[in-house]
């Protein structure tokens, strides 16, 4: 069959990836087009556009690229057309993919949309789109199952593919001779997750810098990534002595005494690799966007992962104003030196990990829409 999927980010890439991985082995006629990135090129097929020419984080930066962002759309839209694919796979991004799902509907083309998009949080009026342009909904969060149904979509859990990730990354990495081979002592590490864009970097990093700051019993590690300039890395952490390591952030979690991480996917993988941490997030406009959001626009409590999947503040949540070098330092304290607050994460960490279950996900995931395709040849 020919897949045509869409990732417009590094987690929908990964996600991407292992799915592709998944329904190669289940279909041996499987070809591949799409929007994505590395990974997903590393398993074959043809990369029409990387997803680093496609992310642009807050309201200011996406009306300033209002135009790019058009031409990428009009670009997919051709391309999804010229291709003809028996399905159209989505992987998150809502902005851009609910536009390519209302196109394909309307060209007969089949909608699988992997990774749900967190209307539950805000944009709750996208459900509407979702119900009339999405063939099939696959969710990777326990409680979306329920949210989903109530509003007449079709959805299917299929638990969450950073599982398969994780044990992916454990089968096959060794992750003993990751001080060696980065030139790291033996002091416990403090992984510093600034995000994978230009703008959440420029946001989270400089205070995660300053909040480093007089810990010299331990050493502090950036998770560089490698669409990120090196140079703008550089620049922030001149002459702080803060080591970087880029594409290794596994190797980086697995080896964490705690963290510091920007809001986002990267919160969960840090609860699963059991890292204690505190949630750093930061866009555009200060003060009156605060207020915006907290009061009329987000529909949700908490802002990270495991907080959501946990139904309580098991992490502690420094977003927007809130997101000062006093208030970050205080919790980092607490996370490097409260052993008994250390514990009480730990503990809910176990607990997240049970509601979470069992690798798997990209197998169920391609199995189960290999099956809907068939049934409707």
């Amino acid at each position: 069959m020919k897949y045509y999927l869409v990732a417009g980010e590094a987690s929908g890439d990964l996600h991407g990836s292992n799915l592709m991985k998944q329904l190669k082995l289940k279909d041996s006629q499987a070809d591949f087009r799409f929007f994505g990135g590395d990974l997903m090129q590393q398993v074959g097929g043809t990369l029409v556009k990387h997803y680093r020419e496609m992310a642009f984080m807050g309201i200011v930066n996406v009306v300033l690229n209002l135009r790019t962002i058009s031409k990428n759309m009009k670009i997919c839209e051709q391309d999804i057309f010229r291709y003809k694919p028996d399905v159209l796979i989505l992987i998150d991004y809502p902005g851009f993919n609910l536009r390519m799902a209302e196109f394909a509907h309307k060209h007969g083309i089949k909608v699988f949309y992997y990774i749900a998009p967190k209307v539950w949080a805000w944009k709750e009026y996208r459900v509407k789109k979702i119900r009339e342009f999405v063939d099939e909904l696959f969710s990777i969060l326990p409680f979306e199952t329920e949210w989903f149904g109530k509003r007449g979509v079709k959805v299917h859990y299929v638990g969450n593919p950073l599982l398969d990730a994780i044990a992916e990354f454990r089968k096959n990495n060794d992750s003993k001779d990751f001080r060696i081979k980065n030139g790291l002592s033996e002091k416990p590490i403090v992984a510093l997750l600034s995000g994978s864009r230009v703008q959440e970097i420029k946001h989270t990093l400089p205070v995660m810098v300053e909040a480093a700051k007089n810990k010299t019993e331990f050493q502090f590690v950036v998770a560089g990534v490698n669409t990120v300039d090196k140079k703008l890395y550089e620049n922030m952490l001149a002459g702080t002595g803060i080591q970087i390591v880029f594409n290794q952030t596994y190797q980086l979690l697995e080896n964490a005494y705690a963290a510091l991480v920007a809001s986002g996917t990267a919160t969960l993988e840090t609860a699963l690799f059991k890292v204690p941490q505190a949630v750093l997030y930061r866009v555009e406009g200060g003060w009156p966007v605060h207020f915006v959001m907290k009061k009329f626009v987000l529909k949700i409590e908490w802002a990270s992962l495991p907080n959501l999947i946990l139904n309580k503040t098991a992490i502690k949540e420094y977003l927007q104003v809130e997101m000062t070098v006093n208030n970050v330092n205080a919790e980092l304290k607490r996370l490097l030196f409260d052993l008994e607050y250390r514990n009480k994460m730990l503990d809910d960490y176990n607990r997240l990990a049970e509601i979470m279950g069992n690798p798997g996900t990209s197998e169920m995931a391609a199995a189960k829409m290999l099956d809907l395709l068939k049934q409707n040849k």
